[in-house]
């Protein structure tokens, strides 16, 4: 494939990631997947090796690098490593960016430092029984007392919903006059009136602890409100593309990954006298999926940069989940039919592999709704034919 570029730091970095991946969370993933959760210890042992939350400046206990590009190599190593049920980059890139994008430095000041250093899990809490991908339908509320805002309702599908210590909860501030009205309030653990539920069972990523959450009566102070309590939507809204980009580089990641264990597989597998790969199905099947995975990473490598410049566009990210996700599950899938019965036992990493995919199509939006927001876009009246384009 072509030559992807990463500079000669970020390419140490990759090699003592790594390093601590084979050394610290690979040798646990097992007995994680059977617990349900990773041990809180996880995010310690990074954070002590500073792993975690890359981008905050140092007096924040950042590396003050905010290049996408380390967060890239992060999660490319964790799904190679087949340690991608711990999430890391929930935490590290998905929520901690919330802090400093809309908190105040106070906030900054007094969250920060703890999360990059491992020491308080971060998670975000929007999705309801009743709401997924539709934000504006949640049904949760902070209604504003005197000093403080009263928050009411629940919470469910959350991931790193058990360990979490820091949860960012969208609520409706203002549902009966307004109620595409959000804001966004930092609930920390121990809160009176706060509960979390079950941990849920799921068909894949066993050690991602997914919970359900509970509010009653919670008083979150003034000093836990994320920015303007008016302007939660148009804040999820602003960070919707870097997760939907954050979820393209995992499911590539894990497409290579499987593609590079199917291989390994056909290349040993005997059948009728033949080694499987000398098969020309087999070879056109692989044929077909290696040069789609490498088509596609050109493009998530070029997302990488247009974010890196501030130029990542909603629908591009949109394209690029739905790309990433769908080609992920027709990977995964000739990877367990090539793998014939033993692609079926648990014992073969592609087994798990099939299962933990079919989250791909579902989580940051469907892709359903990805579709959509594509459509939406070339159906517009601001449309621009291909060759009318600027840059070609």
């Amino acid at each position: 494939m072509l030559e992807r570029q990463f500079t000669e730091e970020q390419e140490q970095f990759r090699l003592a990631y790594r390093r601590f991946l084979h050394e610290e969370i690979c040798p646990h993933m097992e007995a994680w997947r059977h617990k349900g959760i990773v041990d809180r210890e996880a995010f310690r042992k990074a954070g002590a090796k500073g792993f975690l939350m890359i981008w905050p400046d140092e007096e924040l206990g950042g590396l003050g690098d905010s290049d996408f590009r380390f967060e890239q190599i992060i999660i490319e190593e964790q799904h190679y490593a087949l340690a991608a049920d711990w999430f890391a980059p929930l935490h590290s890139r998905l929520v901690g960016p919330y802090l400093t994008r809309f908190g105040s430095r106070e906030q900054q000041l007094r969250f920060i430092p703890k999360c990059a250093a491992g020491e308080a899990i971060l998670a975000i809490a929007m999705t309801e029984p009743s709401a997924g991908s539709d934000i504006a339908a949640i049904r949760t509320t902070a209604l504003e007392d005197g000093d403080h805002f009263v928050l009411n309702g629940s919470k469910t599908y959350i991931s790193n919903g058990i360990n979490a210590d820091l949860i960012i909860v969208a609520a409706k501030t203002d549902p009966k006059e307004n109620p595409r009205q959000i804001g966004l309030f930092v609930v920390e653990r121990g809160m009176p009136g706060f509960e979390r539920g079950r941990m849920l069972e799921k068909m894949g990523n066993k050690a991602q602890d997914t919970a359900e959450l509970f509010f009653e009566n919670v008083v979150i102070p003034r000093e836990n409100v994320l920015g303007d309590p008016k302007k939660g939507f148009h804040y999820l809204m602003q960070g919707l593309a870097e997760e939907r980009l954050i979820g393209s580089v995992g499911f590539l990641a894990a497409a290579q990954k499987a593609f590079d264990l199917t291989l390994e597989f056909v290349r040993e597998r005997v059948v009728f006298g033949r080694k499987l790969s000398e098969m020309q199905n087999t070879q056109f099947k692989l044929a077909g999926l290696r040069t789609a995975l490498d088509i596609q990473q050109v493009y998530v490598d070029q997302q990488v940069a247009a974010l890196n410049a501030g130029q990542l566009a909603p629908v591009d990210a949109a394209k690029s989940k739905l790309a990433t996700s769908e080609l992920l599950g027709r990977v995964v899938d000739v990877g367990v039919q090539l793998h014939g019965g033993a692609g079926y036992m648990d014992e073969y990493p592609i087994s798990r592999m099939y299962c933990d995919a079919r989250g791909a199509r579902i989580y940051a939006g469907t892709s359903e709704i990805m579709k959509t927001i594509i459509s939406r876009d070339f159906l517009s009246d601001d449309y621009v034919p291909f060759n009318d384009r600027q840059g070609y």
